[in-house]
């Protein structure tokens, strides 16, 4: 018996590619000392709203902390190691928002170990902290529920998932409810809306104060993951010339046949164009684009934040419409266009999309964030106001 158990503990090792002697194994990385506070290893929020970012690395010969949303914006700040391996630094006091960060560990990229808190994308690689005392925080207010929905996709023959906030003690009776659909932007998933865009803090604080009527707030995945539409298969540099198109394609069919018949048949909703809005940020902005021009006809409200456009991924729809300027003016009871100053990412796209709807004579909402980027702190605060103008 103790033979077989011998053989078996080798096979094992075998195929999970360990050595046969233990000797020449690396040694497993140190943890903290056990009596220490974990607080004392991880990185907080002061009473004075600074930041001490923490890591422990003691094997690590340098670590820096880089703090921003954009690689334009982003700054690294050396940080120094005590004697138990902690590597810190404290910045200054800052104003309430959420913030981005990561570590560089002897140059290789790395998510704050010690938090829960990260960015949600397809591939993570940044954490998220709160400085309390925004529109973000999560306010002793009524709450809304946030329900995850996962259906099968016929358009794209795969299981998908939409998330969907509704108002505080919604139980589908009573009058119908409108609908925003909400797309995000490249790279992320359905949840960067929800974790890093605060959808729904953002959405239950503003219904606390009566500044939106009860809606109900639907976040699709904007990448259809098909098998032609993957987008690691598409260089950057190709990524406008074929990603975008093929993948808008995808997600408008799953939106229209898919998407939209779930929402209208499992909850109580309003089912006329007035009723429905749609809108995203950057990819997302296309999508909101793309398929809001290319059925008018269902939706009464539009906005693209930073949206890439067909000033660099052409599409036919949305140009056979915008020569119809009338038509859009009397379907669309608000069509917002939003920018960072400082857009490197879709400031074209945006400035082409301005033009046109100029030259078109097309009715919009312009808004420019001066001095931001291709990031969350143009479009959380462009979401917020958009829902306030919504089914009034």
């Amino acid at each position: 018996m103790k033979r077989n158990i011998a053989c078996l503990t080798l096979s094992i090792a075998a195929l999970l590619g360990c050595a046969a002697a233990p000797a020449f194994a690396a040694p497993f990385p140190v943890t903290p000392d056990l009596s220490v506070p974990v607080s004392q290893y991880v990185t907080q929020v002061n009473a004075d709203k600074s930041i001490t970012f923490r890591l422990f690395a003691p094997g690590a010969k340098r670590v820096s902390v880089i703090t921003g949303s954009t690689p334009d914006s982003y700054v690294s700040h050396d940080m120094s190691k005590d004697a138990s391996g902690v590597w810190s630094w404290k910045s200054g006091a800052l104003a309430p928002n959420l913030y981005e960060y990561y570590f560089d560990v002897d140059g290789f990229r790395s998510v704050d170990t010690g938090s829960r808190f990260q960015k949600p994308q397809r591939q993570v690689n940044t954490s998220l902290i709160l400085v309390p005392g925004s529109i973000l925080d999560d306010r002793a207010v009524p709450h809304g529920d946030l329900l995850t929905v996962t259906y099968h996709s016929k358009e794209l023959g795969s299981e998908r998932r939409v998330y969907i906030w509704t108002p505080p003690g919604y139980n589908g009776k009573g009058e119908p409810l409108p609908v925003l659909y909400f797309y995000h932007g490249f790279g992320d998933t359905g949840l960067s809306a929800i974790d890093q865009g605060r959808l729904p803090q953002i959405m239950d604080n503003l219904l606390a104060e009566g500044k939106i009527k009860p809606i109900l707030v639907v976040v699709p995945d904007t990448e259809t993951d098909i098998a032609q539409v993957i987008p690691e298969n598409f260089p950057p540099k190709d990524r406008r010339k074929s990603f975008y198109s093929l993948n808008a394609k995808a997600a408008d069919r799953e939106l229209m046949h898919d998407i939209i018949p779930l929402v209208d048949t499992r909850f109580n909703v309003r089912k006329d164009a007035s009723g429905r809005a749609l809108a995203g940020l950057s990819q997302g902005g296309y999508q909101a684009l793309v398929s809001g021009m290319n059925h008018l006809d269902s939706f009464g409200w539009l906005a693209t934040f930073s949206g890439v456009t067909t000033t660099t991924v052409p599409d036919a729809g949305v140009s056979a419409q915008f020569s119809k300027p009338a038509l859009i003016n009397k379907q669309l009871h608000n069509f917002t266009v939003v920018v960072g100053g400082k857009d490197s990412v879709t400031g074209k796209d945006i400035a082409g999309l301005k033009s046109e709807l100029e030259k078109q004579g097309i009715k919009f909402d312009y808004k420019v964030y001066p001095g931001l980027n291709h990031e969350m702190d143009v479009w959380r605060p462009a979401y917020a106001e958009f829902v306030q103008k919504l089914f009034k």
